[in-house]
């Protein structure tokens, strides 16, 4: 017999890669961008910006691309699962809220509001949490 796929795993599976892949790439800039931060301090060069704020943004770039790879494998890993349709509801709102997090800290930091980037940033969360509410209901 053959098991019917979850209503949402389509979702979950796509978002999860595409997750997984942004996740990789802001733990690798995230990484560089602390390095470069301690490096420009210990070299004395002013930037224009604190260095803390500079330091917390690079850290987290680095935090934030974490929760993306976790989420995305675990949304990839159980995509098909509507039992752990939860855990992965609870990813997607945490990979949403650290977007957002790191929205307000850009404009705190004297940064530009970009309503289009803030909405593109927010479209792959959307569709993973769309994927998990599907195979919850499943």
């Amino acid at each position: 017999m053959e098991q019917n796929q979850a209503k949402g795993a389509g979702f979950l599976k796509v978002c999860g890669i595409i997750m997984i892949i942004g996740g990789a790439l802001s733990i690798i800039l995230g990484i560089l961008a602390i390095v470069g931060a301690v490096a420009l301090t210990g070299m004395g060069i002013d930037t224009g910006v604190s260095t803390t704020l500079l330091m917390v943004a690079s850290v987290l770039t680095l935090v934030g691309g974490i929760i993306e790879l976790v989420a995305g494998i675990i949304g990839v890993k159980n995509c098909n699962d509507p039992s752990k349709a939860n855990t992965c509801l609870i990813c997607g709102i945490v990979v949403v809220a650290v977007s957002v997090l790191s929205t307000i800290l850009t404009v705190v930091s004297g940064g530009s509001f970009s309503p289009v980037s803030f909405v593109t940033g927010l479209i792959l969360p959307a569709l993973y949490i769309v994927g998990a509410v599907k195979n919850k209901q499943a």
